[in-house]
């Protein structure tokens, strides 16, 4: 734990959703997804291809992520590698959580039927629902 951070604060940054984080720190997490593992030079220069960024810029957000629990780092010779520590499967799925709860009381019906009656759903997206519900409940009778 960095010294001028409290156990409090430290808590506090790793329940951070990544919906919590800025653009630039969450174009970092999609670089370092994306390929599975990088240093801060790699992030440095995908990012450019968009948008100039100073190296520090990118470092700081990739510190910022580590010590929020999005990132973990290992050391190899003078380069530090960073890795995910969550997929981006489970910071999807937090973030669902989250939205539902804050814009439907956490009642999940409510949101699919939104999305059912109000979408324009194919009737290959009809099927592909109706396989998820049945499934759903096959792991429920076991």
């Amino acid at each position: 734990m960095a010294s001028w951070l409290t156990e409090r604060e430290v808590g506090c940054m790793e329940k951070k959703s990544l919906d919590h984080f800025g653009q630039l720190q969450r174009a970092v997490i999609e670089v370092v997804w994306e390929l599975g593992e990088a240093t801060v030079r790699q992030v440095w220069k995908r990012l450019c291809r968009k948008k100039e960024l100073a190296y520090t810029t990118v470092l700081t957000a990739m510190q910022r992520l580590e010590r929020a629990g999005w990132l973990k780092h290992r050391v190899d010779g003078r380069k530090h590698i960073y890795l995910p520590t969550k997929t981006r499967a489970q910071a999807g799925a937090g973030s669902v959580r989250k939205f539902v709860q804050r814009m439907f009381d956490g009642n999940a019906l409510v949101l699919f039927r939104q999305l059912v009656e109000e979408g324009e759903l194919s009737d290959k997206e009809l099927r592909e629902l109706q396989k998820l519900i049945n499934q759903k409940r096959k792991e429920r009778e076991k």
